[in-house]
C-alpha cells in the first residue's frame, strides 16, 4: 500500500517542475535492461542516471543525493551485494533506498540482499506497473524529507531572522540612548541661553545655530528609529479626538521662525473651525514638521512655501504643504515615499538627511486608515505633498487634544531631579528655577530617596539608567511608600520605543518623556492639574 503524504501523486506523462524532480539511479551491466528500465519509468517524469557498473555506481553516489537506487544483482567485478554494502558504508548514502533487481528468488539470496541494505526485491524480468508503482513510493517519500528539510531550514532562518531584528532593535535602542544624551544638557544650555537673552546680536545668532543642529540631530535618531518601528509593525498610536486644523497652525509656527529665518516666506491657509479626526496628536504633529522639513530642504532661500487645509465632500481631510523648490522628474515619483530614497546630491550632500521623513510620513499616513501623495511639474517646478486622514464630528462634551503652547509655567512647585549626568541634572534645574520652581537634585536613586522624604517634592524627574538602584526601583519604591506614593513621577530617558514607554507606565512613573527633553511639554505637564 502506496503511504499517506501531503505532496499529490504525479500523474503519468506528466512533467513535474524541474525544481521538484529527484534523481534515480539505474545500475546494469547490460545496456539493453538499462534501456528496459529507462523507458518505463520516464513516465514518472524524474531524473533518471544509469550506471554501467557497481564501480560507475559508486562514483556517482559520491556526487548525488538519490531517491532510490536500482541495482542489479548479478555483474562481473562487483556485484551487487557489494556495491549495496559500500553505499551503506558511506554516512550520506547510508539511507538510500536500494531496490535489488535479480533472477534469483531462493531464499539464501534474499537473506544476503537485506544483510547488503536492499529495501526490496523485484524479480527480473520486472512487470512495468509494477517496477513503476514501487518506484514512485520511493520518489514521494524522497520529495516530502526534502519538503520537511526545507521547511526546517526556512524556521531556522525565521528565528534567525528574528534574532537579528531583536539583535538590531535593541542596538538601535542603545544608540539613541547613547545619541541622545549628549543632547539634552546642549538644548537645556541653548534654551537657557535663549530665555535669559544673549548680550549681543552675534551671540542670539549662536544660540540659534547651535538650537538648529540639535533639533536636526534630534530629528535624525527619531527618524532612524521610527522606520526600523515601521517596518517591525512596532508603532502603536495613543489615538484621541485631535483637531487637524490646530495641529496644522501650531507646526508652521514651530517652523515660521526658522524658515523666514533663511529668506523663506510661508503662507497658511487653514481654517479657524475645528477639523476633527481620531488620531494620535502627536504622529499627527509629526507627519506635518516632515513635510515641511522637506520643503524647507528643497526650497531655495527666496522661495515660498505654502500650506493648506481643506476638507473634502468625501469625508476627508486634505493637508496640502507646496512649495517652490528643485521639484522632481517624473522618474523620481515613484520612488520617494521608499525608505532611504532620496533625490541625487551632490557630494557636499548640502540638503543632508537619511532619506526616512517622506517614507515615515507614509507609514504613519497608513496606521490612520490615510494616504499620502507626491506631485511635481518637473526639476524646478516645486512639489507638492498631500496627506488625506479619514475624518469625523466632534461629540458634544467629549474630550479633545489640543497643540501644546509655549508659556512659562504658572504653579511654582517642588521639584526633584534624580540624574546621574551631572550636566543634564545642572542644566535642568536652572531651566526650571528661572520659571521659579524650587528644585534640587541628586546623582543616585538611593539618595534621591532620601531626599524625597526629606524636601516632599510634588515632581520628581527621574533618569531610567541611575547606578545602584535604577529608576524603575526607585518608582517602585515611592510607590510602596504611603507618604511618598501620591508624588508625580516622570521618567526621562535616552530609550523612547513603544515597549520602553510601557515599562515605564507598568513601573508606576505617570509619564515618560524622551531626551533631549522638550521643554514646552515639560512645562505643560507642570501645569497638569494631576501636580498638586
Amino acid at each position: 500500500m502506496t503511504p499517506q503524504t501531503d505532496i499529490p501523486m504525479q500523474e503519468e506523462g506528466v512533467t513535474p517542475p524541474e525544481d521538484n524532480r529527484v534523481d534515480i539511479l539505474l545500475v546494469d551491466d547490460l545496456p539493453d535492461k538499462l534501456l528496459v528500465y529507462s523507458t518505463v519509468l520516464e513516465e514518472l517524469g524524474q531524473n533518471l542516471i544509469t550506471a554501467n557498473s557497481g564501480e560507475e555506481a559508486l562514483k556517482i553516489v559520491l556526487q548525488k543525493d538519490f531517491a532510490v537506487i536500482l541495482l542489479d544483482v548479478n555483474m562481473p567485478g562487483m556485484d551487487g551485494f557489494e556495491t549495496a554494502t559500500l553505499i551503506r558504508s558511506r554516512k550520506k548514502s547510508s539511507r538510500t533506498p536500494i531496490i535489488f533487481l535479480t533472477a534469483f528468488s531462493d531464499d539464501v539470496h534474499a537473506a544476503q540482499g537485506y544483510a547488503s541494505g536492499a529495501v526490496d526485491f523485484l524479480l527480473t524480468p520486472v512487470m512495468p506497473e509494477i517496477l513503476k508503482a514501487k518506484v514512485r513510493v520511493f520518489i514521494e517519500l524522497h520529495q516530502m524529507r526534502q519538503q520537511a528539510e526545507r521547511q526546517a531550514e526556512d524556521q531556522a532562518r525565521r528565528k534567525e531572522a528574528e534574532e537579528s531584528d531583536r539583535r538590531k532593535d535593541a542596538f538601535l535602542g542603545m544608540l539613541a540612548h547613547e545619541l541622545r544624551n549628549p543632547l539634552g544638557p546642549i538644548r537645556n544650555s541653548v534654551t537657557l541661553l535663549q530665555q535669559i537673552g544673549g548680550n549681543t546680536p552675534q551671540m542670539n545668532k549662536l544660540t540659534d545655530v547651535i538650537e538648529r543642529q540639535v533639533s536636526h540631530m534630534t530629528r535624525l535618531v527619531d527618524d532612524l528609529l521610527d522606520s526600523t518601528r515601521l517596518a517591525s509593525g512596532k508603532i502603536l498610536l495613543r489615538k484621541e479626538r485631535c483637531d487637524l486644523a490646530a495641529i496644522t497652525r501650531q507646526m508652521v509656527e514651530d517652523y515660521r521662525s526658522v524658515m523666514e529665518g533663511v529668506g523663506l516666506t510661508i503662507n497658511v491657509d487653514v481654517p479657524e473651525k475645528p477639523v476633527w479626526l481620531h488620531g494620535d496628536s502627536t504622529r499627527l504633529g509629526q507627519m506635518i514638521g516632515n513635510l515641511l522639513h522637506n520643503a524647507q530642504k528643497f526650497t531655495p532661500n527666496d522661495g515660498n512655501i505654502s500650506v493648506k487645509l481643506v476638507r473634502q465632500p468625501d469625508g476627508m481631510a486634505a493637508v496640502s504643504v507646496s512649495d517652490t523648490g528643485i521639484g522632481m522628474d517624473s522618474s523620481v515619483l515613484p520612488h520617494v515615499f521608499e525608505v532611504f530614497h532620496q533625490a541625487d546630491q551632490g557630494l557636499d550632500r548640502a540638503r543632508g538627511g537619511l532619506g526616512l521623513g517622506l517614507a515615515i510620513v507614509k507609514g504613519l499616513a497608513s496606521l490612520h486608515g490615510g494616504v499620502v501623495a507626491a506631485e511635481s511639474k518637473g526639476a524646478g517646478q516645486g512639489s507638492t505633498f498631500t496627506i488625506r486622514l479619514p475624518v469625523e464630528e466632534a461629540a458634544t462634551g467629549e474630550k479633545t487634544v489640543a497643540p501644546m503652547k509655549s508659556t512659562a509655567c504658572k504653579s511654582k512647585l517642588r521639584i526633584l531631579i534624580i540624574e546621574d549626568s551631572l550636566d543634564a541634572a545642572e542644566t535642568t534645574q536652572m531651566l526650571l528655577a528661572h520659571d521659579g520652581h524650587d528644585v534640587r537634585t541628586s546623582s543616585n536613586g538611593a539618595t534621591g530617596l532620601k531626599i524625597a522624604r526629606d524636601f516632599m517634592p510634588q515632581v520628581i524627574l527621574c533618569d531610567i539608567g541611575l547606578p545602584g538602584i535604577d529608576g524603575y526601583q526607585v518608582v517602585q519604591r515611592l510607590r510602596a511608600d504611603p507618604d511618598l506614593s501620591k508624588i508625580y513621577v516622570i521618567a526621562l530617558t535616552g530609550y523612547g520605543r513603544d515597549q520602553d514607554r510601557k515599562h515605564a507606565r507598568d513601573a508606576g512613573f505617570d509619564q515618560h518623556m524622551t531626551k533631549p527633553i522638550d521643554f514646552r511639554m515639560l512645562r505643560q505637564t507642570l501645569d497638569s492639574r494631576k501636580i498638586s
